[in-house]
């Protein structure tokens, strides 16, 4: 059952189900895990807005991407199984890459657990080179900006 979901000021809060085998031996989330919940956040919320994965196939090109950098800080364990929030917001978003800012928490805002960036690069899939986003990918992104990252983006070339 998904637990009433609270307002936060920039970006997008997630409530993501942590797993018992998101679990390591000690009942605390494994730290290999935490890539899996931000996909588990960041997935639903694109795919909401057209782009994902739907009967096996992309719903957009702009789906089409790598990690390029993941960067996470632990601060606190997260016991157990249950909801915890994800919030996710860009921090920029170029013309061929983004990189999301991220904080695992409690649902009820009073525990951080870890918090990170994450970048990505948009790749063509036949030529595996970077590639631009499209204005469809672009209009979702300006609402996920963060204020700072808002009032210095500049338009793509």
């Amino acid at each position: 059952m998904t637990t009433s979901v609270p307002a936060v000021d920039y970006g997008h809060l997630e409530p993501v189900t942590i797993h018992f085998d998101d679990l390591d031996a000690m009942g605390i989330v494994h730290n290999g895990r935490y890539p899996v919940l931000l996909e588990r956040a960041l997935g639903p919320y694109w795919q909401a807005r057209g782009h994902g994965f739907v009967d096996g196939r992309v719903t957009s090109p702009d789906v089409f991407h790598a990690v390029r950098e993941f960067t996470i800080t632990y601060l606190a364990p997260i016991r157990g199984t249950g909801e915890i929030g994800v919030h996710f917001w860009l921090e920029q978003f170029g013309r061929t890459s983004a990189t999301y800012g991220f904080r695992f928490r409690s649902l009820d805002g009073e525990q951080v657990f870890a918090e990170g960036r994450r970048a990505i690069v948009r790749l063509d899939p036949a030529t595996l080179r970077p590639t631009p986003w499209t204005d469809a990918a672009r209009a979702v992104a300006a609402t996920l900006l963060c204020p700072t990252a808002a009032a210095t983006a500049t338009p793509p070339r």
